[in-house]
């Protein structure tokens, strides 16, 4: 996967939900602010008693208690005396007689507390992890051999362990994008460790060489006035290269920005425009077409510059935009794979490189080899074994081309599609019988499920109330394609 692009907007993507007309229909237990439920020691006492655990800081949050947490990790699960390194998580606690979320974004984690729809649903705690290599969750020096998604289940495994006699209530797994797919490698390698699974808008790149799913969801998606109006700004930008690099050049120099690791500015500049399209429906809603140049011809040149730049970002191909997301781009490189996708609204002309590898966005000091079976094996451990696990994916985001589908093996998992919606979708988005039953279903797995839900899978509504702060749905739009 590549880019996920340049701000934060509606990748509501790893969470999202609902009004707050789904208040809870069952009494919400008091928050544990002092002592953990079901003992006398203080919840933090009992954190820190853990081997290898240690406080960042603390922050308070009304109803809970938020902890930034440094764990230490073995560099590599298979030796773990060759190495160690501290591997940062959040602590969102309810209260030790709550179900808890574990949840990642497949990235760095956040320090401002948070709550991901799960967490909302079934009223629970949340523990969050960053995923190893991203800063300052990085071994040092760093093997990159060691950054892989077996060794990532790793990291989720032993922080599970480590907090299952802490929090001993059923727990399910979360992400959204590369958290949901880091969610579902989780359970393809510990299938007995969570008792479900909630992957949200979650790529599956089984063959990294065949992508032809990609150019079909651009043929057809949203509406062909909405088409037209993006793909005539995309090439625009690319008849008017001269001058509009040039402007990104002064653009450059201006903000300290240099091009060393995908090989120049005229190679960053392809690839912002390319990623345009993909941002906007990765992004947007259909309704954000307004905001296109209608006439991209009589456009100005800074009229082109700021649509593209809205949305895909130049600054995301200059190395300092790129160094944070090394590690994705390695990942991408050599085990999770990435899209190409045809232009042909675009003569072949002014296209010089189309989508470059993620080899491109890696420095050359760090070796990569692309290993094909990777993917397949997940793949096909969901279609035959997947168990209690939900796929959310949006009608109109271009990653949900290539996703997870199900097989004859599974049993009790669903895949479904929130219509009109975005890399932000979610549960809540979902047709009203699918999102009542996968309400009910979370709820079931994290066995807080209400009599009356289990009776009825349409009355299930999340149990905890809508928290304007807690629960902010915005994701983090980036500068670049990433999923």
């Amino acid at each position: 996967m590549r880019k996920a692009l340049r701000w934060l907007l509606a990748l509501t993507v790893l969470i999202g939900t609902l009004s707050t007309a789904g208040a809870a229909t069952a009494a919400t237990p008091e928050a544990t602010n002092g002592t953990a439920s079901g003992g006398g020691t203080d919840i933090k006492d009992r954190l820190l008693a853990i081997d290898g655990m240690s406080l960042i800081e603390e922050k308070p949050y009304p109803g809970y208690r938020f902890f930034v947490l440094n764990y230490t990790q073995p560099v590599d699960h298979r030796h773990p005396s060759k190495g160690t390194f501290q591997q940062r998580i959040t602590v969102l606690h309810k209260g030790t007689d709550r179900p808890t979320v574990f949840y990642t974004g497949g990235y760095n984690v956040s320090t401002t507390p948070s709550r991901r729809e799960p967490t909302q649903i079934v009223d629970g705690n949340q523990v969050s992890m960053e995923y190893r290599f991203f800063t300052p969750s990085r071994p040092a020096p760093a093997d990159w051999s060691k950054l892989d998604i077996w060794q990532a289940a790793g990291d989720q495994h032993r922080i599970f362990t480590a907090l299952k006699a802490v929090y001993g209530k059923k727990w399910l797994a979360t992400g959204g994008s590369k958290g949901g797919m880091t969610a579902t490698y989780y359970e393809r390698f510990y299938p007995r460790d969570m008792d479900g699974v909630v992957a949200y808008v979650a790529p599956n790149d089984v063959v990294n060489s065949e992508d032809s799913a990609y150019d079909r969801f651009f043929a057809t998606v949203g509406t062909k006035e909405c088409r037209d109006r993006l793909n005539a700004v995309q090439r625009e930008a690319l008849v008017r290269r001269g001058p509009l690099e040039a402007k990104y050049a002064r653009y450059a120099a201006d903000n300290g920005y240099t091009f060393t690791t995908i090989g120049g500015l005229d190679r960053a500049y392809e690839a912002v425009v390319l990623d345009y399209v993909w941002g906007f429906w990765q992004y947007s809603l259909l309704a954000d077409c307004e905001t296109i140049p209608a006439d991209a011809g009589k456009a100005t040149d800074q009229e082109i510059w700021d649509s593209v730049d809205s949305i895909s970002g130049f600054s995301a191909y200059t190395d300092q935009g790129l160094e944070t997301y090394t590690p994705y781009y390695y990942q991408a490189g050599t085990q999770l794979g990435a899209p190409t996708i045809r232009f042909p609204h675009i003569e072949k002309g002014l296209i010089r490189y189309g989508y470059q590898p993620p080899r491109n966005f890696v420095p050359r000091s760090i070796p990569m080899r692309f290993q094909p079976a990777v993917m397949r094996d997940v793949d096909s451990w969901v279609r035959h074994n997947a168990h209690h696990m939900l796929f959310v994916y949006g009608q109109n985001d271009p990653w949900g081309s290539e996703r997870f589908r199900l097989g004859h093996g599974a049993r009790d998992a669903y895949v479904f599609t929130a219509p009109g919606m975005n890399h932000g979708a979610n549960v809540a988005g979902l047709v009203p019988q699918e999102k009542a039953l996968a309400t009910a279903r979370i709820l079931d797995w994290a066995g807080v499920a209400p009599a009356a839900v289990q009776a009825d899978p349409s009355a299930a509504r999340p149990l905890a109330r809508h928290d304007a702060k807690l629960d902010v749905r915005d994701v983090e739009r980036e500068p670049a394609l990433r999923p």
